[in-house]
């Protein structure tokens, strides 16, 4: 099986002409996906600026490319109206000419870290797990409405693996997880024998886990570029 490399890029430490220049070498050397952070706060990515509006910035990537998929990875569902997201990926996959590849993420809890940014700029966050888990399904029933590109879930739980699998195009695990496998297993299985495609995402320099993802027999390795 032939697996798939794709490299994921960071407005955080980086401003728009370099990571232009980076994303068009990127596609020039036959990169199949190149995606970016759904986030505010850059310090949260180790970074040193604002990130850059994901859908903004990629609707510039789609302009200045002409083969390379693009995509969110993730966009939280908390970030923006199920139908202003739908609306956006919409737009994208026109301008793009179809080559956009939609992630979804349900999101943090309201007292985890990663909700630092959300608490600071007045963005509600839903409590409730089943809740958030709820919101990543019906934001892909909009999607589905709308646009036909493929839908992948990023999850950190079987349940959200689950989810993925049952209403998804495919799932993506952070490989430096101890349950990674585990996840991509429940996913798998909940997606039966349907189409379904599998992918984890690892740092550059990290090549235990970029063995991990033939060893689980995924199907895209995305490479996550930050500072380098």
């Amino acid at each position: 099986m032939t697996m798939l490399i794709d490299l994921q890029f960071s407005s955080a430490h980086h401003e728009w002409p370099e990571l232009r220049d980076a994303i068009l070498q990127a596609e020039a050397d036959g990169c199949d996906t190149v995606w970016v952070f759904d986030h505010f706060d850059g310090t949260l990515l180790g970074g040193d600026r604002a990130v850059m509006e994901c859908f903004t910035l990629l609707g510039a990537i789609a302009a200045a490319t002409t083969t390379v998929g693009i995509g969110p990875l993730v966009a939280n569902v908390a970030n923006r109206h199920t139908a202003v997201l739908a609306a956006a990926a919409d737009t994208l996959h026109r301008i793009s000419d179809g080559r956009l590849r939609i992630g979804l993420g349900a999101g943090a809890a309201p007292d985890k870290p990663w909700a630092r940014e959300h608490r600071e700029r007045g963005i509600p966050l839903n409590p409730d797990l089943a809740g958030r888990h709820a919101a990543v399904i019906r934001q892909i029933e909009t999607l589905r409405a709308l646009v036909p590109s493929p839908i992948t879930i990023g999850v950190n739980s079987v349940a959200l693996a689950t989810i993925a699998g049952a209403h998804a195009d495919g799932v993506n695990v952070r490989l430096g997880s101890p349950n990674a496998a585990k996840y991509v297993a429940a996913a798998r299985a909940a997606a039966g024998n349907r189409p379904f495609e599998a992918s984890g995402w690892a740092h550059t320099t990290d090549q235990a886990a970029h063995e991990k993802a033939r060893d689980l027999h995924l199907d895209r390795l995305i490479i996550s570029r930050l500072g380098d």
